[in-house]
């Protein structure tokens, strides 16, 4: 399998962002994901395909730039079908599925047919989890960084608790992660983060 290269994969981003502003927020957060990973990746020594890992961080949000409307107004009601749109859009521009599930099977730590029929949520029927062990590394490498709050990074403690309100089960699957991942030194990963959006000194 051919696996796009960062620049690659940043031209899609730039071919399909509305706006520079969707760029700038989207493709950030992509990099910062990437950085989570990688510190992760070495911090525990994981036997992962890197290059995989890295290109599934860069593109797993790319959907959301189909959630922009024309003057740059981000569809929030719809936000949790950007896995799929990124998936479809991924598969339009003939990227493979193995690079197309790192955009469908990211969102919270899974989300189950149980899940959207239960919550009525806007999705095709179907289990969106992550399988692989590449898979899961960019799931939760993704929990610890926001675009709603750029400022700062989430710790894992914040995350089981915001996920607590979707389930016991979802919070068990988390702590799951971390038992396979570990924490990411979110002190040590401040200052590129900061670099990245753009308020290093």
């Amino acid at each position: 399998m051919s696996i796009p290269s960062p620049e690659e994969i940043r031209a899609l981003h730039e071919e399909w962002a509305p706006t520079p502003e969707a760029f700038r927020s989207v493709h950030t957060h992509c990099e910062i994901v990437w950085r989570i990973a990688e510190h992760l990746i070495e911090s525990s020594r994981l036997d992962v395909d890197v290059e995989l890992v890295r290109a599934g961080c860069l593109l797993h949000d790319i959907g959301v730039y189909r959630l922009y409307s024309d003057d740059g107004v981000l569809d929030h009601k719809n936000y949790i079908r950007h896995g799929i749109l990124g998936h479809e859009a991924l598969e339009k521009a003939g990227l493979p599925e193995t690079l197309r599930r790192f955009c469908s099977h990211h969102t919270g730590v899974g989300v189950t047919r149980e899940d959207i029929v239960r919550q009525g949520l806007p999705l095709p029927p179907g289990d969106y989890v992550a399988e692989t062990l590449e898979e899961k590394l960019v799931m939760y490498a993704d929990k610890f960084h926001s675009k709603s709050r750029p400022s700062s990074l989430m710790t894992p403690d914040e995350y089981a608790a915001h996920v607590r309100r979707f389930g016991e089960e979802k919070v068990a699957a988390f702590q799951e992660l971390r038992e396979t991942f570990g924490d990411p030194d979110l002190g040590l990963l401040t200052a590129s983060t900061d670099v990245l959006e753009g308020r290093a000194a």
